[in-house]
């Protein structure tokens, strides 16, 4: 099962949070925001598809992120919880931790923002399209 997000960099994009990694639907991004990787994403957690959802909840289940930027791409392997509820409205958060909250679309991370390529963050910075596909296994 699959879903995907599309959003577009900032020349914000710092990509140097130690712990997560986000997709924001918001039209802005301030330096502060050092693990979003892309605004104006068409989709939020809130979108997901029942049955997609459900098979996130689960501490078996495996989540695997791919952030495809131009000819980059990513891949980040975490894994599910019985407690991410996908309700959150405005944006994604994957992260290294097994913290959780309505905006949390993985947990147990293996990749943070600043773990990602640096060419990746590049093109994110100079505005480019990401997509990312969230593929629950």
């Amino acid at each position: 099962m699959q879903e995907v997000v599309q959003a577009r960099g900032h020349e914000h994009v710092s990509a140097e949070h130690a712990s997560t990694f986000e997709l924001t639907s918001d039209d802005y991004l301030t330096p502060a925001g050092d693990c979003i990787l892309g605004i104006e994403a068409d989709r939020v957690p809130a979108d997901f598809d029942a049955d997609f959802v459900d098979a996130c909840q689960s501490h078996d289940a495996t989540i695997v992120v791919t952030l495809e930027v131009g000819d980059h791409t990513e891949r980040i392997e975490g894994r599910g919880h019985p407690d991410l509820s996908f309700e959150n409205e405005r944006s994604g958060v994957g992260r290294t931790s097994d913290y959780v909250d309505d905006r949390t679309v993985v947990v147990g991370a293996n990749k943070a923002a600043g773990d990602l390529d640096r060419d990746l963050v590049e093109a994110l910075a100079a505005g480019e399209a990401v997509t990312m596909t969230l593929t629950v296994e």
